[in-house]
């Protein structure tokens, strides 16, 4: 639901964008991983234009930047090493720069998207959890840069990642960290310990895949859910145990990446040229069902993960190459269609009435959240190479990473 939002204007001054102390951004589609920018006020009007505040090289990769006490963590590439850093937010200076060799050879087909890394990593309890393009798990003391522990599983998977690398974003739940890795064809759900990664419990029924896991609770008991190679595969949280499943195979060419959304107790799924799906579960005398609910083929997601906002669904469909769209989740009905050619890809964010979109060739578009139709409200250039790393949105700026350089951009009015 929009709560309303109140601005006070005065003669010589316009509102600016206001939200919680401390912000924080702490892992794929922020804290909640659904997109949504908590406590953000909308500046009125957006501005014409956004303004460098600054900018570091900090090397290639899609991963997402990290914000919390008032530092800046990044996963990159740089040649043959990747690299985390730890920049000041105010001025993008470097407090700790820590790198390892990685060598990586990428599966044909994906030459063009680089070695990676892929994956977001996530901050929580004082450590930063990075996971490499070949499935290395690493655990960073967030505030130093030291290396708390590092767990390679080559031995147990010889290969731990997919064709195209290694790409699910880690989750992390109190005292454990979930992640899945291996091939197509054989692969595991992992809940490590946080401390010291050693295994909690592995389920390890079905192979890997691109797309990253949500922590939920359905019918009181709380789950981990992951779109893997066979389909939506939900695990107890606590044991491992499979507790419900629903197929929705990776078939040729067709993967399975995008996170799905988790509303009002469903959740909503799309596959590249499969449309969209809604699936329900539910639990009776201790045994679990799952119900789909509906499923379109009008709209499809290839790799973009659409997120809610006042109870619709914002996303960017792969046919017409490249369509945003608005989906009512209740019955699957799309409201409307934008323009064509939007391009390969779009990484999202939610916030109150409006909702942004980050485009693969470099530009930040303001949409309008209504199920009215297409309504852009302001489109920015903020990264001339292009980018496919999810942005931020800060207090008063965001930060956008390009195929090479993470920049920070002032939301400020003149």
């Amino acid at each position: 639901m929009i709560r309303p939002v109140l601005f006070l204007l005065l003669p010589t001054l316009v509102a600016s964008p206001s939200f919680a102390k401390d912000p924080a951004w702490t892992g794929w589609l922020g804290p909640d991983r659904n997109g949504w920018v908590e406590g953000f006020t909308p500046p009125q009007p957006w501005p014409e234009k956004l303004k460098p505040v600054w900018t570091v090289e900090v090397g290639t990769g899609y991963g997402s930047p990290l914000v919390s006490g008032g530092r800046v963590y990044q996963h990159a590439r740089q040649g043959g090493e990747e690299v985390v850093w730890c920049l000041d937010l105010a001025d993008g200076r470097t407090i700790w720069r820590k790198s390892y060799p990685l060598p990586f050879e990428m599966g044909r087909g994906g030459e063009r998207h680089g070695k990676g890394p892929k994956s977001s990593p996530v901050l929580d309890g004082g450590r930063l959890f990075t996971l490499s393009i070949t499935g290395v798990l690493s655990a960073w003391d967030a505030a130093s840069g030291k290396l708390h522990w590092r767990r390679d599983f080559v031995k147990r998977f010889k290969t731990p990642h997919p064709n195209w690398g290694a790409a699910t974003s880690p989750l992390v739940d109190a005292d454990r960290i979930f992640v899945h890795l291996g091939t197509c064809e054989k692969g595991a759900l992992l809940a490590l310990d946080v401390t010291n990664g050693k295994e909690i419990w592995s389920q390890d029924k079905h192979g890997h895949c691109y797309s990253s896991p949500l922590l939920v609770e359905i019918a009181g008991v709380r789950q981990v859910v992951e779109w893997n190679h066979h389909g939506l595969t939900a695990v107890d949280r606590g044991s491992g145990r499979i507790l419900w499943e629903y197929p929705f195979p990776h078939r040729g060419s067709d993967q399975n990446m995008p996170t799905p959304a988790f509303h009002g107790g469903r959740i909503l799924v799309g596959g590249e040229n499969r449309g969209i799906r809604c699936v329900e579960a539910s639990q009776r005398d201790g045994k679990w069902s799952v119900t789909e609910k509906w499923r379109t083929r009008e709209v499809a997601l290839n790799m973009a993960t659409a997120v809610m906002n006042n109870g619709l669904l914002y996303g960017m469909s792969h046919f017409k190459t490249g369509q945003f769209f608005c989906l009512d989740p209740a019955n699957g009905e799309v409201r409307w269609k934008g323009p064509p050619r939007v391009g390969q890809n779009v990484m999202f964010l939610s916030l109150p009435g409006f909702v942004l979109a980050l485009l693969d060739r470099g530009e930040l578009q303001v949409i309008e959240a209504t199920p009215e139709a297409y309504r852009p409200v302001r489109k920015y250039r903020v990264a001339e190479g292009g980018t496919w790393a999810p942005p931020v949105l800060l207090p008063d700026s965001i930060l956008v990473k390009d195929t090479r350089h993470l920049a920070r951009w002032s939301l400020q009015l003149d």
